[in-house]
């Protein structure tokens, strides 16, 4: 079974984890970076999110460019899963591509309609970010 730690940005500067699991978790299979989904796959009912990216396992990052779920090597200079020291050094990294899979662990997204009730009443979240049970 699948299990995805999703982070819920609100677009104001705070950021919810939420953890997803079951059926919830295998319908986000096979989105893409900058779909828009329903609130209800991540216990926000109401809500509009846009996925804008992410991890896998090992924390390879995911980048828009790349197609597909899987992972490649890139030359990368500055930008996103590589920041080099120096000016204009460039450096083969490992990328993670567009798609959710199997092997992706944290899924960021980011809020693009609220629901009738604040993100912090729905997921009861105390002050130090985490979910309370």
């Amino acid at each position: 079974m699948v299990e995805f730690k999703v982070v819920v940005n609100n677009g104001k500067g705070k950021s919810y984890p939420v953890t997803v699991t079951g059926h919830h978790a295998n319908s986000l299979i096979g989105k893409k970076i900058g779909d828009e989904i329903d609130g209800i796959y991540v216990s926000l009912p109401g809500y509009k999110l846009r996925i804008t990216g992410g991890t896998d396992k090992d924390g390879v990052p995911m980048r828009e460019d790349v197609p597909g779920a899987i992972r490649r090597r890139l030359l990368l200079s500055f930008s996103k899963g590589y920041k080099p020291k120096e000016h204009g050094k460039r450096e083969k990294k490992s990328v993670r591509g567009n798609t959710i899979g199997a092997d992706i662990v944290q899924i960021n997204m980011r809020v693009i309609k609220e629901g009738a009730q604040p993100i912090d009443q729905i997921l009861k979240t105390d002050k130090k970010g985490e979910e309370k049970k």
